[in-house]
């Protein structure tokens, strides 16, 4: 152990590398046509998803859509050295669509009535980022 060091400090924060879907997304390409060429991409899923909630979609499809994107964000997150704890924090741009498919999970979990889903996923978006919890489930919620 080094002098200095802070026993209490926590692991250290994950970042996501660049997610290709996000460019193509901002290019305006369509949102499934994104999602067929990058299946992985958290932002892929995260957009399908939050277009679908924007239309008031049945909430079950918004669930299936976030729940994919969630699940190929922890296969991501994991392959960044993230040891299923830890910040992840918003200002890290290609972040942003797990803490997106996290959010939307979790507010669609609420309108299923899914409520141990809501709570775990809103909680485990607060303690991976603090500013996504209080943007996304106000700006979403």
């Amino acid at each position: 152990m080094s002098i200095g060091q802070d026993l209490m400090a926590g692991p250290p924060p994950t970042h996501l590398p660049e997610d290709p879907a996000a460019a193509a997304l901002a290019e305006g390409q369509e949102r499934h046509a994104v999602a067929r060429q990058f299946p992985a991409s958290p932002f892929a899923w995260a957009a399908l998803a939050g277009a679908a909630a924007e239309q008031q979609a049945d909430p079950v499809t918004i669930y299936a859509y976030a729940r994919v994107g969630y699940h190929r964000s922890l296969d991501m997150l994991r392959r960044s050295g993230w040891k299923g704890h830890g910040p992840v924090p918003w200002e890290h741009e290609p972040n942003r669509g797990f803490l997106m498919c996290l959010a939307l999970l979790a507010l669609a979990a609420r309108s299923i009535g899914e409520d141990d889903e809501w709570e775990r996923c809103s909680t485990f978006l607060r303690d991976s980022s603090p500013t996504a919890y209080d943007q996304l489930l106000t700006d979403l919620g």
